[in-house]
This record gives C-alpha cells, sequence and structure tokens, in this order.
C-alpha cells in the first residue's frame, strides 16, 4: 500500500493555510454550466438517457449520461475548433467558466504564476476514433494508439494552458475515477512552490465506437434499458453502471492570494490521501477506507468531524459492499449521511470525482446535501445513511469525497467552509 500521509501532505492544518476553491467551471449530462447543472441536481433531475451521439441499437448496453446541450460553436473559436475533439472543448468551457466565476484577469498575472493540472482517462478514445475514422475512410496517417493517447492527455492541458495565458505548471494525471481528486491535490503540492493559483480538477468522455468496446468489454456497464434502474448504487437491484462524460475543473488558490485580492471562497482542500488496493487473487483487504482515514489525519480532523461524504457509488454489488462496509467501519452504521449525486450523470472516468467535489463545495455554500436518485432503501449489506431526498442539515462544514478507479486507485479528498 502507498499513501500520501500527514507528515508527507502539504496544504495540511499543522504546516499552512489550506488552499480555496475561488472558482467552479461544469459541463455535466444534466446542466451546462455550474448553476445549471446544480440547479438540476438538487431538483433531482436526471441526464442518463438513450445515447444519441452514434448509433448504439448493435450494442447490449445502450444508456449514457451524454452533454447533449453543448454545442461547441457557441464555445470555442471557430479557429480551434479543427485543432480539438469533444473533450477538449468540454474541458476548455468548463475552464473559461471557472476562471471567470473566480474573476480571475489572467493577463494581469505574473509569468508563471498560474498553471493547469487536470486528469483525463478515457477522452483519448475519442481522439483515436478520429484516427481510426482517418485512416479506414480517408486513408490518413495513422498513430498507434499508445501514441494517440499520450498526444490527446499533453494537447488536453495544454490547450487550456494555450488558451488562458497560464504559463506555470502543467500536467495531466491518469488514474481513472480517483483522477479528479488525485489532480486537485497534485496542484495543491505546486502552491506551496510560489505558485499562486492552479485550473485543476477533470473533464472526460468517451461517447465513440471504440470507447464503448472498451467501457463494454470492462464488463461493468448495467444492460437496463430503463434510465430510473440502470444505475442503483447501493441497491440489492445495483448490476453495473452508466457511463457519462464531462466533470469539473477548479481554480484552486492560494488562501493568502486569494484573501489579498477579495476573492470569493467556496471553500478549503484540508485533506488528501491516496492509497492502492492489493492485487486481485492475493486476499488483501480493499483499501478505501485506509484513503479517508489519512485524509482525515491531514485534514486534522476526525471521523465525527466528517458532515456528509459524497461516495464513490459503484453500483456493483460486490463494490458497493466494500464500500459500505469502509464507511460503517470508520463512522459507525447509518453514522454520516453519505449521497451519490453522479446517479444523475453517470460515471464520468476522471470527470466524475472533480464533479463530485463541485458538488461538496456547492453543498458547503448553500448549507444543503443533494440527493442520491432511484436507489431508495440501501441493501441490508449497505448499513447507511443514504439521502435519497434534499436535504438541510443543522450544520454543515465539512464533506469527504471518495473515489475509486480501475486498477486499484482510491483517493480520499476533504474539504470544509473557508
Amino acid at each position: 500500500m502507498t499513501t500520501e500521509t500527514a507528515a508527507r501532505s502539504t496544504g495540511s492544518a499543522t504546516t499552512a493555510a489550506a488552499p480555496v476553491v475561488t472558482g467552479i467551471g461544469v459541463t455535466a449530462p444534466n446542466g451546462l454550466g455550474t448553476e445549471a447543472w446544480w440547479g438540476a441536481v438538487l431538483r433531482g433531475e436526471s441526464g442518463i438517457r438513450p445515447l444519441t451521439r452514434f448509433d448504439a441499437e448493435q450494442y447490449p448496453a445502450k444508456l449514457a449520461g451524454e452533454v447533449t446541450d453543448f454545442r461547441p460553436a457557441d464555445h470555442i473559436p471557430s479557429r480551434l475548433l479543427p485543432q480539438t475533439d469533444h473533450m477538449t472543448r468540454l474541458a476548455l468551457t468548463a475552464a473559461e467558466e471557472a476562471l471567470a466565476d473566480a474573476g480571475v484577469d489572467t493577463a494581469a498575472l505574473p509569468d508563471y504564476a498560474a498553471g493547469v493540472i487536470t486528469a483525463s482517462s478515457a477522452g483519448g478514445f475519442d481522439f483515436g476514433q478520429r484516427e481510426l475514422e482517418a485512416l479506414w475512410s480517408k486513408g490518413g496517417q495513422y498513430v498507434s494508439a499508445y501514441q494517440s493517447f499520450a498526444w490527446f492527455y499533453a494537447v488536453n492541458s495544454g490547450q487550456i494552458s494555450i488558451r488562458n495565458g497560464l504559463r506555470g505548471p502543467s500536467g495531466v494525471l491518469v488514474t481513472d475515477q480517483a483522477g479528479g481528486l488525485d489532480a486537485v491535490a497534485q496542484a495543491r503540492r505546486q502552491l506551496r512552490k510560489s505558485v499562486r493559483m492552479l485550473v485543476t480538477g477533470g473533464v472526460d468522455s468517451s461517447l465513440c465506437p471504440w470507447g464503448w468496446a472498451a467501457h463494454l468489454a470492462g464488463g461493468e456497464l448495467s444492460r437496463s434499458d430503463d434510465p430510473e434502474r440502470a444505475f442503483l448504487p447501493f441497491s440489492a437491484d445495483a448490476d453495473g453502471h452508466v457511463a457519462g462524460e464531462g466533470g469539473a475543473l477548479l481554480v484552486l488558490e492560494d488562501a493568502a492570494s486569494a484573501r489579498e485580492r477579495g476573492a470569493r471562497v467556496y471553500g478549503a482542500v484540508a485533506g488528501y490521501a491516496a492509497t492502492f488496493d492489493p492485487r486481485p487473487g492475493t486476499g488483501g483487504a480493499p483499501n478505501l477506507r485506509a484513503a479517508a482515514e489519512l485524509a482525515l489525519t491531514d485534514a486534522s480532523l476526525t471521523p465525527r468531524d466528517i458532515d456528509v461524504v459524497f461516495a464513490d457509488a459503484a453500483g456493483r454489488r460486490t463494490a458497493d459492499r466494500e464500500e459500505a462496509q469502509a464507511l460503517a467501519g470508520l463512522f459507525g452504521e447509518y453514522g454520516v449521511p453519505v449521497t451519490a449525486p453522479k446517479t444523475m450523470t453517470g460515471r464520468l472516468a476522471a470527470g466524475g470525482a472533480a464533479l463530485d467535489l463541485a458538488a461538496a463545495l456547492l453543498s458547503l455554500r448553500d448549507q444543503v446535501i443533494p440527493p442520491t436518485v432511484n436507489t431508495r432503501t440501501p441493501a441490508p449489506d449497505c448499513p447507511l445513511d443514504l439521502v435519497t431526498e434534499v436535504r438541510r442539515p443543522d450544520r454543515l462544514r465539512t464533506a469527504l469525497v471518495l473515489a475509486r478507479g480501475r486498477g486499484g486507485f482510491n483517493a480520499a479528498m476533504v474539504v470544509r467552509t473557508a
């Protein structure tokens, strides 16, 4: 097991003021733009529906969370359209909203004072699909799968940097669903090196035939044709998840810098940790609980300090049971409100945890816990206080966000009111 412990991490209450989030940009299946998406979430409106990006009738899984109201020409300069694919356009749109929301004049920043660190895991499929189509239909030059993915990940982050004049640290993390939290943690590290702010988080998309074949090969997609029955995390009827696209990008800023310019603050990133699960077949236990415990230690908090948990919510019986057992072991059975608003979007690969992080920050702002839809009663082996209707607690000061990625990645992040 590997972890980022309190002794090695930064932003801990014992070492420096926790960095703060001053801007949020969202592209999601149930809303384009932060407030449109957040309003839909609080209304319990789902963006899961039959696929329209390509003809999915021949496939056993036909539902997805698509960002259907996105028109690239409304958000992306025409000169950039030939140079970008769908996922990059979504990411550029989220970055533009996040920077505007933070009130950042990027032209006024000193050189190298701001950068971009994002996560991506599946978006290379969309780029690769274009390469395959060029190969077979136009006789274009073929780019190998490894070359296309590596090039795509670098270009996605680079396009955000170039378009916004952000010449500081740049990078992309690839840890599947955990990537959104891991990217924010990496951005947090960079803030210790005289960097003022980072655009960070994750946006992902792989809703193309090549990407869909990979999703199906993974064996984790629900085969249900009913949008209200296809993704039921923690339910006894859970049989897989729905794949989606989109995510969130955040402006993470040094707390002192944010105060100096009078920025509006959503919350502080108080703690983080990452662990790895043992290799399958070795008999070792999952390490999600360890990630949560270490994140709490990093934030100088105890389980009783956490007011709500945003669950990973895999939608598979074994994985759901493991997460529920981790939470029950840490907080006690039914010991803390748990929610999974991703039931309205599907699992968004690297964009999923970043969108959950945005939801956690908006929950702190509005003092409200968003609902989990469709799952009404958790299975008996998932003893969770699952929030299925909008809940307004007496006090909401801290949130724990959990994420697990294919390959054994676990990540946990604590955010609190600033």
